[in-house]
Parts: C-alpha cells; sequence; structure tokens
C-alpha cells in the first residue's frame, strides 16, 4: 500500500493569515510542499489540471519538472490530464520529457474532467467525452510503443509516419491510471488494457464507489491481465489527521469553508455535462462489496497513488467471452 498528496493547485486564503498567496508565491510552494512530503514518508505526489480561475495548475508538467528538480525519490504524478482536451501528440511527448528530467517515478492519470466548458476551450464537445477518452487514449498508446505511426481517428488530424521524441526513458512509458467517478466504460478501459483505476470517493457513498471497483477488478481479471488481488486500485480521500473528532474539525473548517470552487456558467450548462458524460450502472455490475485485500489497493490522503514496483507491467490481451473488448481500438 502507497500514500500519495494531491492538490489541484488552487489559490486558496491561508486559514492561518487570512491572505491568499500570489500566483508566484503558489507555483513556487509546490516545490516546497512536495519535498516536505517526501520527508514525512508521502510515496507520491500529483497534482491536478485545471484552466480557469482560481487555479494554477494548467501546464502540469511544467510544475512537475521544477518539483523534480527539488525532489529525488517520490513518485510524480498528475490528478488528472484531460485525455479529452489535450492533444495525445502532445501529452506523449511532454510526459516523456518529464520522464528524462525526473527519472522512472513518474505516473500519469487520466481523467475527462468535470466542467463543461473546458471541452469548448479546447475546440471539443463534452457529448463526444467517452469517444475522446477511447480514441485518444489508443493513440496515446502508439505513439509510446512505436515509432513511424500511421494512423486515422475522428478527432483530430492523421498522422503518417509520424515518431514521438523524445522516446519514453528505457522505452517503458509512465505507467497510467484511469480516473473516474461516474462511467463504467472508463473502468472498462482500464481492465481492457491493464492500467490502473483510480476513484476519487469524494463525492459519493463508498457503497457507489465500490460498484466501480468491484467492475474493474472483474473485467481486469476477463481480460486476461491476472487476479483480482493484482488490479492496481487507487482511492482518494480528504484527511486532516488529528488526534480526535473535535480537533478535526477545528482544523478542517477554515479550510473546508474557503475551499474555492470552479466559476463555470449558469445550472443549465452543468446539467447538460451531466447528460452528455453520467452513464448508467450496467446490470452485471456486483452490488457487494468484494476487496481485493490490501496488496491491490492504493489509499491516498487528499489523493493519488502509483505502481508497486514488484508487479510486471501489463500487456493487453484481449478477451473472447466480452463483446466490451472490441470497444477499445488497439
Amino acid at each position: 500500500m502507497e500514500y500519495g498528496l494531491f492538490g489541484i493547485g488552487d489559490m486558496t486564503v491561508d486559514p492561518n493569515t487570512g491572505t491568499t498567496p500570489s500566483t508566484t508565491e503558489k507555483i513556487r510552494s509546490l516545490g516546497r510542499i512536495a519535498r516536505h512530503a517526501e520527508e514525512v514518508g508521502f510515496d507520491v505526489f500529483a497534482l491536478g489540471e485545471h484552466h480557469n480561475p482560481p487555479f494554477i495548475s494548467s501546464s502540469q508538467t511544467t510544475l512537475l519538472a521544477s518539483v523534480a528538480a527539488q525532489t529525488s525519490t517520490i513518485t510524480l504524478s498528475i490528478s488528472t490530464t484531460l485525455i479529452t482536451t489535450n492533444d495525445p501528440v502532445k501529452i506523449a511527448e511532454d510526459f516523456a520529457t518529464l520522464q528524462h528530467l525526473a527519472g522512472p517515478r513518474v505516473d500519469i492519470m487520466l481523467g475527462r474532467g468535470n466542467a463543461g466548458p473546458v471541452y469548448e476551450w479546447f475546440g471539443q464537445n463534452v457529448a463526444n467525452g467517452i469517444p475522446l477518452a477511447i480514441e485518444n487514449y489508443a493513440l496515446l498508446r502508439r505513439l509510446w510503443s512505436e515509432q513511424d505511426v500511421t494512423w486515422s481517428g475522428q478527432f483530430r488530424t492523421p498522422l503518417r509516419g509520424f515518431t514521438s521524441m523524445p522516446r519514453p526513458l528505457d522505452d517503458v512509458p509512465p505507467f497510467v491510471w484511469h480516473g473516474s467517478i461516474r462511467s463504467p466504460e472508463i473502468a472498462e478501459q482500464a481492465a481492457f488494457y491493464g492500467d490502473g483505476f483510480f476513484v476519487n470517493n469524494l463525492f459519493m457513498t463508498i457503497h457507489y464507489f465500490t460498484q466501480f471497483v468491484d467492475f474493474y477488478r472483474e473485467r481486469f481479471v476477463a481480460h486476461g491481465h491476472g487476479t483480482a488481488d493484482e488490479a492496481m486500485v487507487g482511492v482518494g480521500a480528504r484527511s486532516s489527521p488529528s488526534r480526535n473528532r473535535r480537533m478535526h474539525c477545528e482544523r478542517s473548517r477554515p479550510i473546508t469553508i474557503r475551499a474555492p470552487s470552479s466559476p463555470l456558467p449558469g445550472p443549465s450548462s452543468r446539467r447538460s455535462n451531466r447528460r452528455a458524460s453520467t452513464s448508467a450502472v450496467p446490470p452485471r455490475w456486483s452490488t457487494r462489496c468484494s476487496p481485493g485485500g490490501p496488496s491491490s489497493v492504493r489509499t491516498s490522503v487528499t489523493s493519488s497513488a502509483s505502481r508497486s514496483p514488484a508487479l510486471p507491467r501489463p500487456r493487453c490481451i484481449a478477451s473472447s467471452t466480452s463483446s466490451a473488448a472490441t470497444f477499445f481500438p488497439r
């Protein structure tokens, strides 16, 4: 089990001073926070992606490159990179570059985002969220594993004999997590490729997310990647370590009260985002909690996780028992 610390780069009022740090102070503080996390024994430091106020984390790999120069052992990860609105070519190049700067301690977590307007900002349609995630990741895998890639798809211009540079460090790309809070298609995608699956357990009940984890583990086994215990699960949680409940409330209340929210357009836009991206729970889902044991669960404090070095990098094996396997390009 590994513990990680992640942030989203929000410009939050300091509850101790009542002041808000400047953009420069916030950006430069990330290295100090990561160093401290490394010193006290955290395994992972992760940073989210946002492109709107009050966040400063729009250029994740730039920020993590600075953090890499100030740390030595802690795994550097993303929580999350928007696979739907970022160009897979740029993701492949940026994270391979980060690997060469930081060494083999780089992970990546892919997500679709929780703000509908971000799709428009990058020329996409929120209604295409799932197809974009599927197509873009299939291309990203090829860019990391192949040279002279010739490819065509629905959402970007074709590639002809393209080689992404630099190549991944030692020809081993970053370990990939697929983050989701509402889409079983993403759990299936993670299981199909043998990647990690991350649930950000902040907004719904444990029972709700147990369904996603059980489904992912079931599909991981069905696709031939190993046992349910070997499936890589990350869990996000908010935590404020304290001696007792009263102290916890006293410490966390000022931060929670001042926590920023994304300034989005009106309620109609948010409702359309939910309509476009929320999927019904498949009838084959199990509603029982069948934990796979501590060896398969990655728990994070204020979220994020990383891979177990002892586990071999899983390979993609198509399953003849499920038609869902045809949902993902090879």
